[in-house]
Formats: structure tokens, C-alpha cells, sequence
């Protein structure tokens, strides 16, 4: 893209009461309104070439408030707090958990099952998006899912559907979802922004996830020259386009896409600058749960170990202001974000 760009990322992060100290000191800025703040900040400074992006660390007292406010403002219910996303996959191939709740009656008991363990929120999805993944027909989608998300939403169950076909946004949608999960970011179905709009202008969240390609061909030659930069670059694209389409910000969720059409050199970048997409002024999703995401982790199998792995991660994002997770083991989970939170003074 050609043209400079100037971006800002929060660092020199503390929480706690050290936190509330520097904010009222005047040395300090509240990330997203708290626990934590941030003393420092980066301005990374790139033209789109081929030359490296140009960094520098400045305190916060040198940046221009209105730059920072995006970074300070507190976001609304409900994502005031960290909430937690449940996976339920209604897919015989997914990475993790195919083929583990096939059936609709396990499914459902799987969900209100994640549910009494924390789970805000339940994410189904019926489609395997897994790197070189077949393409699901949207009639087959749509019997592995609407009996799911309908059997949830009954039960007082917040269910998003986890797709990237407009009619399937719309049949689950009508059976009670209340999100719209898309990992092409409404890029994959041209009908998918009407839908979409149609949903939020009825309270619904829209998801837009960052990804290149498709699932079936993203990951075999993935290619970034500041692959942090270049993600928030095109969410900012997408973002546009959701807004355009007659979506409200306030209704949209950012998803940086980690392992979408990423390797690890690219998904480690993109954790160390992660909290620099505050600048497009939504939450952020992050799904990290038992993914490769870093080499030492594809020598744990099954993906089902990387418990200890997918905590760190959480623990990291949490630290940098993302308000949402999607995860598997929701118990543990839930019990180190509570933990996180009582240490960082919310209680």
C-alpha cells in the first residue's frame, strides 16, 4: 500500500496499583481504561516498500492525547471485561477437536457443558477452516449447525456462528445466534455485508478475522514484509468495507487471524505488536488455543497438550488489552483470566 504510515503501540506496560499510581502521576496512560496502563509508546513509521519499518520509543508525555485515545478509551459492555469464547466444532476434520461432537444432542451438551465451566459465550462452527481444508456445501453446514446453535440459544446460551456463507449467517442467525464469526472478514460471500448489517442493526457482533487466501492454500507460502503492520493495514480495509456495508463500529470485532496464513516467524511478530490494533478502535478477539503458533509448540502432540502453551498465550493477550477469547479448555482458562484479573486490582 503505498504511502507513510504512522502507527502507535503501547508498551512499557504495568498493572495493579503501580498502574493507578503512574496514571494519577501523570506518567502513565490507562490501556482501554484499565487495570492495566502504559508508560511508553512506540511509533513505528513505514512507507509499505521494501524498507524495514522504523521504530522509536517515546514516554507518553511526548504523544499528542488525542493520538493516545484510541488506546485509553474504555470499551462498552460487554466487553468492559475479558470474556471467553467456547469452541464447539460440528466437524468431523477440524485440527483439534474433529469429529469429538458430531452429533447434534453431544454438541449441545458439550456447549452447556463449557458454559457452566465460564464460557461467555459459545462459538459453533461447522466448517473446518484448518490450513488445506476442504470446502464444506452450505447445506451440509447448515445441518451440522442450526440444530446446535437452536438447541444453545434455547437454553439462554449466547451462540456465535463460526462461518463465511451468508446463508448460513442467516439460517443461524434466525435460530438464535447472536455473533457472526467470519474468518474472511466478509470477504468470502458477497452477500455476507448485507446479512451482517441486517444482524448488527438487531444487536448482533460482527467478527471480522484477518486471513489471506483460503483455508485450503493460506499457509503454503504465506509472505509478510512487517506482518503486524501489513494485518493492521488490511483489517482496516475490512473494517472499512463493514462500515460501508451500513455495519457500526460498535457492533465489530477485530480477529488478527493467528496461524491464518501465518507461520511462526509472522505469528510471533504479530503477538510482540499486537496491542498496536487498538488504533482501529474495537475489540479484540484472539484464538490461540492449542495452536502451533510457535515452533516448540508442533512438537507437542496432540494439540489437546498445549494447555500450558495456550494459558501463556491468553496471559500475554490479556496483558495487552484483548477483552476476547476463544478457547477449548474454557475451565482452566476461566481460572487463570480470574486470576489475572484479581491480580491486576479488579476484583
Amino acid at each position: 500500500m503505498p504511502g507513510t504510515r504512522s502507527w502507535l503501540r503501547p508498551t512499557g506496560l504495568v498493572t495493579g496499583p503501580e498502574a493507578r499510581r503512574l496514571v494519577v502521576e501523570g506518567h502513565a496512560r490507562p490501556l482501554l481504561g484499565g487495570p492495566q496502563a502504559f508508560t511508553l509508546v512506540e511509533r513505528i513509521v513505514w512507507d509499505g516498500g521494501i524498507r524495514p519499518p522504523v521504530r522509536s520509543t517515546l514516554p507518553v508525555v511526548a504523544v499528542d492525547p488525542v493520538e493516545l485515545r484510541p488506546f485509553t478509551a474504555a470499551p462498552a459492555a460487554p466487553f468492559d471485561r475479558p470474556r471467553l469464547m467456547g469452541i464447539l466444532n460440528v466437524t468431523p476434520d477440524s485440527f483439534s477437536d474433529g469429529g469429538a461432537h458430531a452429533d447434534s444432542a453431544a454438541a449441545i451438551a458439550h456447549g452447556l457443558r463449557l458454559v457452566a465451566e465460564g464460557a461467555d459465550m459459545i462459538d459453533v462452527g461447522g466448517e473446518s477452516t484448518r490450513p488445506g481444508a476442504t470446502p464444506v456445501p452450505a447445506e451440509e453446514e447448515l445441518r451440522r449447525v442450526v440444530p446446535v446453535v437452536e438447541g444453545l440459544a434455547r437454553e439462554g446460551v449466547m451462540v456465535s456462528i463460526d462461518t463465511r456463507k451468508a446463508v448460513v449467517m442467516e439460517a443461524a442467525l434466525a435460530a438464535g445466534a447472536r455473533l457472526v464469526n467470519d474468518v474472511s472478514g466478509l470477504a468470502f460471500d458477497p452477500a455476507a455485508p448485507a446479512v451482517a448489517a441486517r444482524a448488527a442493526a438487531r444487536g448482533a457482533w460482527i467478527v471480522l478475522m484477518h486471513m489471506r487466501g483460503t483455508p485450503a492454500t493460506m499457509n503454503e507460502a504465506p509472505a509478510y514484509r512487517a506482518c503486524a503492520l501489513e494485518v493492521a493495514d488490511e483489517l482496516a480495509a475490512r473494517l472499512a468495507t463493514a462500515l460501508a456495508a451500513g455495519i457500526p463500529r460498535q457492533q465489530v470485532i477485530l480477529d488478527p487471524g493467528f496461524c491464518f496464513a501465518k507461520h511462526e516467524p509472522h505469528n510471533v511478530e504479530l503477538l510482540r505488536d499486537l496491542a498496536l490494533l487498538h488504533r482501529l478502535g474495537c475489540p479484540l478477539l484472539v484464538g490461540l488455543s492449542r495452536k502451533g503458533w510457535a515452533s516448540w509448540l508442533e512438537s507437542v502432540q496432540p494439540p489437546a497438550a498445549r494447555l500450558p502453551g495456550s494459558l501463556v498465550a491468553a496471559h500475554w493477550a490479556l496483558e495487552r488489552g484483548v477483552r476476547l477469547l476463544r478457547v477449548h479448555e474454557v475451565a482452566a482458562t476461566r481460572q487463570a483470566v480470574d486470576a489475572w484479573v484479581t491480580l491486576a486490582g479488579r476484583a
